[in-house]
């Protein structure tokens, strides 16, 4: 069956994908340093925000394979942004940790972006300051739902 949107839905589907991605191109401009990657600074992000992890909690929160957040975390060690410990209770894993160069780099790196969007923001009025304080709520859940 034939599944049919109507112009009006389509028309909103185009115009937040776009306003999404100029968004976030803008908020990657204002990156502090071009040498990390985008994969390694959401990997940082995470850590930073739920703090140690294990490779494969890591993995799963970033939603890549181990294998692939194995390479991330060698190359964040090599930066010097994070340090692999033993397991304190599981001899077969290792926990994950941000260094203070790596937590000094992750809020470096979010300060500057967020100081950019509190200038975008200041430019607004108060109703669409809270116009869009909903919409982040709804777009939130929005990249929540994995379906």
């Amino acid at each position: 069956m034939l599944n049919i949107v109507p112009e009006s839905e389509y028309l909103l589907t185009s115009r937040l994908r776009l306003a999404v991605v100029r968004l976030n191109r803008r908020l990657r401009a204002q990156r502090t340093n071009s040498a990390v990657t985008l994969t390694q600074i959401s990997a940082l992000s995470c850590l930073h925000k739920c703090g140690q992890l294990t490779p494969g909690e890591l993995a799963a929160k970033e939603g890549v394979q181990p294998p692939s957040m194995t390479r991330v975390i060698t190359a964040l060690e090599e930066l010097g942004y994070a340090t692999r410990s033993p397991h304190p209770s599981d001899g077969r894993q290792a926990i994950v940790a941000l260094t203070d160069a790596g937590r000094a780099f992750i809020e470096a790196d979010i300060s500057a972006r967020e100081a950019w969007l509190d200038k975008r923001l200041a430019e607004l009025t108060d109703d669409e300051r809270d116009t869009l304080a909903a919409a982040a709520e709804i777009i939130d859940r929005m990249a929540g739902n994995q379906n």
